[in-house]
């Protein structure tokens, strides 16, 4: 294992035991000092709900997760990721100046941002690897990251995602009344951190982004979401979750169509194509398990030891102290796990939904932090390390800034459609 994936494994090793250290010295304080005799009790209960809840997540999860794991499958193999690179290969010749033009990693670099924007994980990994490899190639310090190399794991840390499956499967596990109502608002979420993470890179970079395609197509992207949330900013919280629910729902089924007829317009078996697919959601769905378990049962022991509600309520205590809202603090703990762990962040969303409530604004905001950025220190420590690059000059803070554009975001979106 490469230093850089031995160092991120060590730090979610520490985050672990300390979940499980600081709640026994709490529990025992609580014991010896103000006669607590449930707290012990409580945290092995919790051992044992946590761990029953991960696995009947787990198993919920299976069908819903084939099913579109499936239709992706079709999108996939109909040629849609195809396209996709075909229309962003303007601006992504703009975006990397330092590669040269015809370079073959450019096709990697497309097809595993457009296979990210369509939430095709199994496959972005694949290409992400690829074009890393490619871009080390045209590396000449190899144990030094490069400025195409940076901004390429911008764009992935950013998290750009048209279609948060996951989260959605997730929130209807959990008993939301619209599983797809979190759709606009990740998206809208996720843009802004993108949009950060590029405007960022560039300046690093001396990127020029004042030139005509790039100022389109950003530009372009501000207005079209800045009329979006100008258009759910006029309606009132019952209309503005009404409309934004239909349109997400129209949009997926539409997506669902789309990539059905992308199959038969490529003579593919669409029916083994889902079969193909559902199977690799059946898996990952298996493949799940331990680390939700893991997760969750330390967050389980945490929160009855008192610990979690301390943190929180010391952090809420700061906010308020300023005069500002504190409503958002309890879903925090999600957004500071994002960027070390997708399966921590996701332990720590299905505790706040199971805690607070699948449609209650934590629920939906721990939801939204889940989707607005990606998993920033494992995808650095994956790409560099699969190349051997050690050194990621400004990488990590690029990607940090990033993520913490997403987490701003995704507060005031939350409190646009959900407050």
């Amino acid at each position: 294992m490469h230093p850089v994936n031995i160092q991120l494994t060590m730090v979610l090793n520490y985050i672990w035991i300390a979940f499980f250290l600081v709640a026994f010295v709490i529990a025992l304080v609580r014991l010896v000092f103000m006669g607590d005799f449930d707290v012990f009790p409580a945290m092995m209960d919790s051992t044992f709900s946590s761990s029953k809840t991960a696995f009947e997540i787990s198993l919920g999860l299976t069908g819903v997760l084939s099913l579109w794991l499936g239709i992706m499958k079709i999108g996939e193999k109909g040629g849609l990721v195809n396209m996709l690179a075909r229309v962003l290969s303007p601006v992504f010749v703009r975006l990397f100046p330092d590669i040269p033009k015809g370079h073959p990693v450019t096709g990697s670099i497309f097809m595993n941002v457009a296979a990210n924007m369509l939430g095709l994980d199994n496959a972005a990994t694949p290409l992400g690897l690829k074009a890393m490899e490619q871009l080390q190639e045209l590396n000449p310090k190899k144990d030094t990251a490069t400025n195409p190399m940076i901004m390429f794991l911008v764009l992935n840390t950013s998290g750009l995602t048209l279609i948060p499956i996951s989260i959605m499967v997730y929130r209807a596990q959990m008993g939301a009344a619209q599983p797809t109502d979190i759709f606009i608002p990740i998206l809208l979420a996720t843009f802004f951190s993108t949009l950060a993470g590029i405007i960022i890179t560039s300046l690093y970079q001396r990127i020029n982004l004042l030139n005509r395609t790039l100022l389109l197509t950003l530009g372009g992207a501000c207005l079209l979401i800045t009329t979006i949330i100008w258009g759910f900013g006029q309606l009132d919280s019952l209309m503005m979750n009404r409309v934004s629910t239909t349109v997400a729902n129209t949009l997926l089924m539409a997506i669902i169509v789309g990539f059905i007829v992308a199959g038969m317009r490529k003579r593919v078996n669409v029916y083994d194509a889902f079969i193909e697919g559902a199977k690799e959601g059946f898996q990952t769905a298996v493949r799940i398990i331990p680390y939700l378990v893991a997760i969750l049962v330390g967050i389980g022991v945490f929160r009855a030891s008192g610990a979690m509600d301390m943190l929180i309520s010391g952090i809420g205590s700061v906010i308020e102290a300023s005069g500002f809202d504190s409503e958002w603090v309890a879903a925090l703990p999600t957004a500071l796990m994002k960027p070390l762990s997708g399966s921590g962040a996701r332990g720590m969303m299905v505790d706040a939904m199971t805690t607070y409530g699948a449609d209650s604004f934590v629920g939906r905001l721990s939801c939204i932090f889940q989707g607005s950025t990606d998993t920033t220190f494992y995808i650095l420590a994956v790409y560099f390390g699969s190349v051997g690059v050690r050194y990621t000059r400004h990488a990590v803070a690029c990607g940090l800034l990033a993520d913490l554009a997403g987490i701003i975001a995704a507060v005031a979106i939350c409190y646009l459609f959900f407050s």
